[in-house]
């Protein structure tokens, strides 16, 4: 689950990393007012959504005339931002985040995440601060500093020192080492206590004044420890999520949309995967990540299929699923008892192996739907990109 940034840095403050003053604002009348209260000589008006390159698409404006804030505040509010990250329909506006100003003499980049090679946490740094850091990675790796930190042990002063003399603060900065190590400290209780999946601060940055400020800043949590922490899920925006998998979400389904045409239903992660790149191999591009699960049931399945169903980009269906704990014959019951609520007008392909497949398969065969039953995974993969169109995703950066 993402979170917004002023939302971010409230849960900075809390764990004593400091921010700049400012205030989430939905209205110009409370920009405002809000302005008057900030009382600063540098006012930073920022649009507040689930994306970066904000600053790019016009969401952060800067001013240093205070009658202009509920000006930027009415110009920003209800504008659709796209960047790199939102895609072509891009994201509306509707709040923002206005606060003071910093006398900015260096910016650094930080983040701490789990390394999927090791399990561990570990801080990102660079003194590449306000750039992106693939782009960093990409032309500059040798600019970019890894700090792990063993789980067993803990965050100790020596990594934050660590990571401080790599930076080169000793001479950009002596000041600030001490408070660097600390911040280190607190974002790395503020990971583990919230079951963060990352903490970014882009840019961090060392004030003329010589103090350490994080100018942004982006959290995302393990939704599989969102049950402990009430706080954080009181934090969702659901106009930053797509309807779809907001809908799945409540069905316990694991989905997540794409930009491809053949919607894929798959239970188990790594199947999934497989799945994708079957069609892609076979010369299309898939709608969708669906996971209905190991312990599939057809409830979930109907519902699944239902989603699927649901988006008007998806030219076909492939569900492939292979019966271990779930039994196939369960799945065949989902897909009908959902053909029975929705009018199906699109192609579905089934792959059925494992535990009951030949019931289900007959189950399908004999239930009067227009669907086409295979057995082996690349057989229905060319089945239903043939019945579809070889379709190939745009590029990123097109």
């Amino acid at each position: 689950m993402n979170i917004h940034e002023f939302q971010a840095k409230h849960l900075f403050a809390q764990f004593n990393v400091p921010v700049p003053r400012g205030k989430e604002i939905k209205t110009p009348l409370a920009a405002e007012k809000w302005a008057a209260a900030l009382n600063t000589p540098v006012f930073v008006v920022k649009a507040q959504i689930h994306a970066g390159g904000r600053g790019k698409a016009g969401g952060v404006k800067i001013t240093k005339d205070r009658a202009q804030v509920p000006v930027l505040a009415k110009e920003i509010l209800g504008k659709t931002l796209v960047t790199h990250q939102t895609g072509p329909k891009g994201r509306k506006v509707r709040r923002l985040l206005i606060e003071e100003g910093a006398g900015i003499a260096k910016e650094l980049y930080l983040s701490l995440l789990v390394d999927r090679e090791t399990g561990w946490p570990v801080f990102i740094a660079s003194t590449e601060g306000g750039m992106e850091i693939e782009e960093v990675a990409a032309h500059t790796p040798e600019k970019i500093i890894k700090e792990p930190i063993d789980p067993a042990v803990g965050f100790q002063g020596y990594n934050g020192r660590n990571v401080a003399f790599a930076l080169g603060l000793n001479t950009i900065e002596p000041a600030v080492i001490n408070p660097f190590v600390q911040m280190l400290g607190n974002l790395y209780r503020l990971f583990m206590e919230k079951n963060a999946a990352l903490l970014e601060i882009n840019p961090l940055v060392i004030t003329t004044d010589k103090k350490l400020i994080a100018l942004d800043g982006k959290v995302s949590f393990d939704d599989n420890g969102l049950f402990r922490h009430e706080d954080v899920q009181a934090m969702r925006d659901l106009h930053e999520e797509e309807p779809l998998e907001i809908e799945a979400s409540k069905n316990n389904l694991n989905y997540v949309k794409l930009d491809g045409n053949i919607g894929c239903m798959v239970n188990g992660a790594g199947l999934a995967m497989a799945t994708m790149d079957v069609i892609k191999l076979a010369g299309s591009e898939p709608a969708n990540f669906l996971d209905v699960g190991g312990g599939a049931t057809k409830e979930t399945v109907a519902a699944g299929f239902r989603i699927l169903l649901k988006d008007r980009n998806v030219k076909g269906v492939f569900i492939n699923i292979f019966g271990g704990i779930v039994r196939c014959e369960r799945i065949a019951h989902g897909v009908i008892e959902a053909a029975k609520e929705v009018n199906i007008k699109i192609p579905v392909v089934v792959r059925l192996q494992g535990t009951n497949a030949e019931e289900g398969r007959t189950l399908l065969k004999e239930s009067g739907l227009k669907v086409d039953v295979a057995t082996d995974l690349w057989e229905a993969a060319q089945k239903i990109v043939a019945v579809t169109g070889k379709k190939r995703a745009k590029a990123a950066n097109a």
